[in-house]
């Protein structure tokens, strides 16, 4: 099993922000990863990310990835907040398996913060060894979890919204949804 994580909406001064930590439940990660490539390939998407598509090819893309075999856990939160401290809250939270490989994360992290997180790791008796950051265009894995957490906080947004069905034909994928406490002070 393989964690990606990504995040929506952190840099926002009001609406929620959203951790989507997606667990890919299978043993063959690299089939998802595949899968999403194809896609990506058939929809002439160089990779997909949330707020670079039109609502026409997030729809073709979620409608197509809620066919893989993965599940994922939301995270929301109330802006603003500090990242952090968000981030850090999510993983305490809702990354309680022990049996992964990977926990690979969205985006070059500054040195302190890959520190805080690996202290979260180790506390939670998870090996920092497993912690990666990588660009979005190198991890299909984390382009799925990119369009969660944009479609989550789009959602949770304006829930009779246009984000309305495209979150029912994904929802029965999401197996947690938290909302975070304060993470502004």
């Amino acid at each position: 099993m393989i964690v990606f994580i990504d995040e929506s909406g952190v840099h926002k001064t009001d609406g929620h922000s959203c951790f989507s930590l997606v667990y890919v439940t299978t043993d063959n990660a690299e089939f998802l990863e595949h899968s999403i490539i194809e896609i990506e390939r058939q929809n002439r998407m160089s990779v997909f990310h949330w707020t670079d598509q039109p609502w026409k090819l997030r729809s073709v893309f979620l409608q197509a990835v809620a066919k893989l075999p993965f599940t994922a856990k939301v995270a929301l939160f109330r802006n603003p907040i500090i990242e952090t401290k968000a981030l850090e809250w999510a993983l305490r939270h809702v990354l309680v398996e022990k049996n992964f490989r990977a926990i690979i994360l969205d985006g070059k992290k500054p040195k302190w913060v890959e520190r805080q997180l690996k202290k979260v790791l180790r506390d939670n008796g998870i090996s920092v060894k497993k912690l990666k950051t990588v660009r979005q265009e190198s991890s299909a894995g984390v382009r799925l979890a990119d369009a969660i957490a944009g479609l989550s906080r789009t959602y949770f947004d304006d829930p009779c919204g246009r984000a309305q069905p495209l979150w029912r034909c994904i929802e029965y994928k999401i197996t947690t949804q938290l909302v975070g406490g304060q993470t502004d002070r």
